[in-house]
């Protein structure tokens, strides 16, 4: 039976009419639709997320070149942006290696949005506006929960995140019988407050309502502008609902020299890890070298959304056909 889809057609109807409704809502802000390459010559160079190869050939005859599908639009976005468009959105399909589960497709669909002049805050607050459109009357509520990554460590997992050392991160997860992970390094001390942030304190994020964690580890920026509070913290959110990460927002990054410094230690961070090395995209920083204005971005899942929306538990039933029948 593996020719038909996995999901009903209540559930393709559901995502016709949100789509919908979303571009309706940017039309009505006036937020351009853009559509971007889905093959580029550079990858993303984030140790935790891979990106997927596609070799090109030009003629029979012609050599091979490696290209690789986007994990994200963000780069060719900030293009455009650094280009003078002005507030733009996408929905695309992304590739990502190995994320394959009840939450995660290799191919799954992304809308990624980008509002200059708007601060992350301010974009928090249309990311709710946008969400309540399309999510079951419970969660339609004029106020949402915001709470601080750090916040939400000390009440969950009864830690402070920012000061605490990487083994009494490693005790903490030990104490709530997750501290057992193959591969996962005693050093690694993002990969120990993710482990945290996944087992401890997600699921008490968003029950029945919108939470919107926020300001995040350094460590974690990846492309969000850092404020120098004390400790210094990423300008970046995410959004849960129902426990699942639904988006994922920054005050983005303008510097291009601060960027480089980025991406090139996220490739020393794959070489000690063993993974493999990717090319850093030139056109993004030459993009920023440029001009990027002050702006504020966020990406959201459209197939955990519409999981939200029909109230299924597993990807697979909001999606024609997964990747074991694709």
């Amino acid at each position: 039976m593996d020719w038909q889809p996995t999901s009903r057609l209540e559930a393709l109807q559901q995502r016709a009419d949100t789509l919908n409704t979303i571009r309706a809502f940017f039309a009505r802000k006036r937020v351009l639709e853009v559509e971007t390459p889905y093959l580029s010559c550079a990858a993303n160079t984030d140790p935790y997320i891979d990106s997927l190869d596609a070799w090109y050939q030009a003629t029979i005859s012609s050599g091979k070149e490696i290209r690789y599908l986007h994990t994200s639009p963000e780069f060719p976005m900030k293009r455009l942006l650094a280009s003078g468009c002005g507030s733009i959105f996408q929905i695309c399909k992304v590739f990502r290696q190995g994320e394959q589960g009840r939450l995660h497709n290799p191919e799954f669909t992304m809308l990624e949005w980008y509002r200059p002049d708007m601060h992350y805050r301010a974009l928090m607050e249309e990311v709710a506006e946008l969400v309540q459109c399309v999510l079951p009357v419970e969660y339609q509520v004029s106020s949402c929960e915001h709470l601080s990554y750090r916040d939400a460590f000390e009440r969950y997992a009864d830690i402070h995140p920012f000061t605490a050392s990487t083994k009494e991160l490693i005790e903490c997860a030990q104490h709530h019988g997750v501290g057992d992970v193959p591969g996962l390094s005693s050093d690694d001390r993002d990969g120990w407050l993710s482990l945290l942030l996944t087992h401890l304190v997600e699921r008490h994020l968003g029950i029945s309502k919108l939470t919107f964690l926020y300001d995040f580890p350094i460590s974690q920026a990846s492309l969000a502008n850092i404020r120098q509070d004390s400790p210094p913290v990423a300008e970046r959110f995410e959004l849960y609902v129902n426990g699942i990460e639904l988006a994922n927002g920054f005050q983005e990054l303008t510097d291009a020299r601060i960027q480089r410094e980025r991406f090139e230690h996220d490739l020393r961070v794959r070489q000690e890890k063993g993974l493999t090395d990717v090319p850093i995209d030139e056109n993004m920083l030459d993009a920023l070298e440029h001009g990027l204005p002050s702006c504020s971005g966020v990406a959201l899942g459209i197939d955990r959304l519409c999981m939200i929306i029909m109230g299924v538990s597993c990807i697979d039933e909001v999606l024609t056909f997964p990747f074991g029948r694709a």
